[in-house]
């Protein structure tokens, strides 16, 4: 009986990619509160989220409503707290992770 053919072992590279001070990667969270119509937090994304467009404020709105929380905003760490000042400014509920 033939001997079978034995696959090479493959190299393992080990990357470290950490992130610290301003280039430190976040998300903003915001919660379902039912204290907010769709208007009020459609005009407080707008206002608060670069390149927000109303359409897709709206789709976060929904998904908020629905699931009870959505990623609005992934960046720089202080780019998303500046967000999310503004967003509890207007009485959202809102995290930094």
């Amino acid at each position: 009986m033939a001997a079978l053919p034995t696959a090479p072992t493959p190299l393992t590279v080990e990357e470290s990619n950490v992130l610290t001070g301003d280039d430190l990667e976040a998300r903003v969270i915001v919660y379902n509160c039912d204290c907010h119509t769709y208007q009020q937090v459609i005009d407080l994304l707008c206002r608060a989220v670069p390149m927000m467009t109303p359409t897709r404020a709206f789709e976060l709105a929904y998904r908020i409503d629905h699931t009870g929380s959505a990623a609005v905003f992934e960046g720089p760490l202080p780019t998303c707290e500046r967000i999310a000042a503004i967003l509890a400014d207007g009485g959202l509920r809102v995290a930094v992770q």
